[in-house]
């Protein structure tokens, strides 16, 4: 779907560039780290499927973090997309200010 005021020649030029990206072996080494993770989470029992919960590694994948169990927790998913730099989840409270 178009971003508001795109159109659909660049969100389709968007989901190429998209595609490609999410296609390199390093993403797909990620995704496969993250899918472990989960998969762990759940036999272990500390998450279940549809509890809007995620394994949320506290030194990111991305900076180098490990897949180890001593490197994840669980995390809400708006909490866990907050922190990370993500779209979309709550702000952390120490952002929020309050109008006078």
């Amino acid at each position: 779907m178009a971003k508001k005021g795109e159109t659909s020649s660049a969100s389709s030029k968007r989901s190429k560039q998209q595609r490609a990206y999410n296609g390199t072996a390093e993403q797909k080494k990620k995704r496969a780290m993250r899918n472990k993770a989960r998969r762990q989470a759940l036999k272990k029992g500390t998450v279940s499927k549809g509890d809007n919960k995620e394994i949320d590694h506290k030194k990111p994948l991305r900076a180098g973090g490990s897949n180890a169990p001593s490197n994840r927790r669980v995390r809400a998913k708006s909490a866990n997309r907050a922190d990370n730099g993500g779209t979309g989840g709550r702000k952390p409270k120490s952002t929020i200010r309050k109008k006078k």
